[in-house]
């Protein structure tokens, strides 16, 4: 019996020591595995929770994973680290494909594919390039190695204005996926609760209630009163909770960001209809502009005019950064129509 053990245990050193003796250039595949740990070996580290950018530009999302050290014995096993990225859904029910890396093979999915890239091979931080309205939310991190798996989310926010909504028929006519087309028509999506909030923060008060992008309708009130709620309530998201996405019908409240391009006002020397409006813009060289364009020009870029002229939805709004009292009455006089110039390869 002893003789036996004696013999395993020798057994086990020879390979022990084979396993030791590989040349260099077989060695760089492979890393030391403790293996009397009996917790997860992967940390990992979210440096910053939250980064900020805006449309068209990049963003890179810092995510580092690492090794926490076992004083233990240890023996060789090749190293395969699984770095996936998935963007959460507003309602956290769902996670969409965003990146995923396996030594040197990588992809990128969806509208994601080109635009995704790893900033290094020893770190899974990524940056996403040309960013879109629809970039905007919570992306998971995930490390996986064997039975391994650690984790951490980061929000990708962007610079922009939300603006509530609601289209020529009148309040309280979209559903919600009429809600998602309204807001895409005016170059917006549906804004989150985060970015509502951050609005009625910066001073947002609007009584009427509208969809957000996880399926809920509320409103912000900063000056509580009777029709908003109740004078005696204190100000804050008013909440309807969530609601029926195809039967139930209220507005909405959309979220833009920058644009490539230039938002400016046409002077026309006589009153349009709105057709001819939208014909003066294309005789521009541009074309006429959305209601979210206007409130990026406004919020974004603090554009001025105390002069109403036609939007694509066929409103007639002007964005004011300076309140004053208006010098004349447009009754009479030239047209003003909203034009954006925007470079041929983002019209749609």
């Amino acid at each position: 019996m002893m003789t036996s053990l004696l013999l395993l245990a020798l057994l086990s050193v020879c390979w022990a020591d084979s396993q030791f003796n590989l040349n260099s250039s077989e060695t760089k595949y492979f890393r030391t595995v403790y293996i009397a740990d009996k917790g997860s070996r992967l940390g990992i580290k979210i440096e910053q929770p939250k980064v900020v950018s805006y449309r068209g530009s990049n963003a890179t999302l810092p995510c580092k994973f690492y090794y926490k050290p076992v004083p233990v014995r240890a023996v060789q096993t090749p190293l395969k680290v699984r770095i996936k990225w998935t963007k959460l859904t507003s309602d956290y029910l769902k996670e969409i494909d965003v990146f995923v890396s396996l030594g040197n093979n990588w992809k990128s999915f969806g509208n994601y594919q080109g635009r995704v890239f790893l900033e290094n091979e020893n770190d899974a931080s990524i940056t996403i390039t040309d960013l879109t309205l629809e970039d905007y939310g919570n992306y998971k991190c995930e490390i996986i190695e064997g039975l391994d798996d650690v984790s951490g989310t980061i929000l990708l926010d962007l610079q922009g204005v939300v603006f509530p909504y609601f289209p020529r028929l009148g309040r309280y006519n979209l559903n919600f996926v009429e809600a998602q087309k309204a807001c895409e028509d005016q170059d917006a999506i549906v804004a989150s609760f985060e970015q509502l909030y951050d609005a009625w923060r910066a001073g947002m008060d609007w009584c009427n209630a509208g969809w957000l992008s996880d399926g809920s309708v509320q409103y912000p009130i900063t000056k509580p009163r009777e029709p908003c709620g109740g004078r005696n309530t204190v100000p804050g998201i008013r909440s309807y909770g969530y609601r029926d996405k195809m039967k139930d019908k209220y507005d909405v409240f959309c979220f833009t960001s920058y644009y490539k391009g230039r938002f400016y006002y046409l002077i026309h020397f006589r009153k349009l209809t709105y057709g001819e409006a939208v014909q003066a813009c294309i005789k521009d060289g541009s074309r006429i502009a959305s209601v979210g364009q206007m409130y990026a020009a406004w919020k974004l870029l603090g554009y001025d005019r105390c002069d109403a002229g036609w939007l694509a939805d066929g409103s007639v709004r002007y964005p004011i950064s300076r309140p004053r009292k208006r010098l004349w009455s447009s009754l009479a006089g030239p047209a003003f129509i909203a034009c954006i110039y925007l470079p041929w390869k983002t019209w749609w």
